[in-house]
């Protein structure tokens, strides 16, 4: 292995992660992703005044309620929103994918509650996180581009008001550990979903589902169980 290659191992290792790089990867590559990190990074600082790699027009709201663990990335054209009654928190080495957004009070009617993610624990492009009535994800978390969660609903049952008037209701979205979730996935206000999961891409997820289970459809059933 040569020099550059025993580099980004020791990098690896030092950010908690345990794979081993392929030997076809060429040098390129890796220079090329050396080189991306490092202007994350500066710009983290400069953003934040603390070590967490920042894409370009990443969009910060109510940053001192941002807690961020240790090798935290946060990709292109990300808007986070940090005004909610709970922490903001980004547990170590997590990631956003470019496009995405979080936005926790979308109405001055109602503050919203807050949002975690655990170590490990990412998500790909162009996610929507709703988090009015607050989003928790566990640790070792994978999921694909576009999904959404939305954790609030809107009231509809008085005819005589027109919907937007009649306000919402909230009980918020857990996610458990060790859950790989596809692309365009969508999450319900008040579905919880077990430790050990997987769910299939395009499902719709609402309701509580146990450990262990494979899930999907519309709207999500269990398919198996692991």
């Amino acid at each position: 292995m040569n020099m550059i290659k025993k580099l980004y191992q020791k990098g690896l290792q030092k950010s908690g992660k345990n794979y081993t790089l392929d030997k076809r990867i060429p040098n390129g590559l890796l220079r090329y992703s050396l080189s991306k990190r490092i202007f994350l990074l500066f710009r983290g600082f400069l953003k934040l005044r603390k070590r967490v790699f920042v894409g370009k027009k990443v969009v910060f709201l109510n940053k001192k309620n941002i807690s961020f663990g240790s090798n935290v990335t946060i990709e292109n054209n990300c808007f986070i929103d940090a005004y909610a009654a709970n922490k903001v928190i980004f547990g170590n080495n997590v990631k956003i994918g470019a496009f995405s957004s979080l936005s926790i009070t979308s109405h001055m009617s109602k503050y919203g509650v807050g949002f975690k993610i655990g170590n490990n624990s990412g998500v790909g492009r162009f996610a929507e996180f709703g988090s009015s009535g607050g989003i928790e994800i566990g640790e070792d978390v994978i999921m694909g581009s576009y999904v959404s969660f939305h954790s609030e609903n809107h009231n509809f049952k008085d005819i005589s008001k027109p919907i937007r008037e009649q306000g919402v209701t909230s009980e918020g979205i857990k996610l458990g550990n060790n859950i790989w979730v596809g692309a365009k996935v969508t999450f319900l206000d008040g579905c919880k979903v077990g430790n050990n999961c997987v769910i299939a891409a395009g499902a719709v997820v609402k309701g509580v589902f146990p450990n262990n289970v494979v899930i999907g459809g519309v709207p999500a059933k269990i398919i198996k169980e692991v």
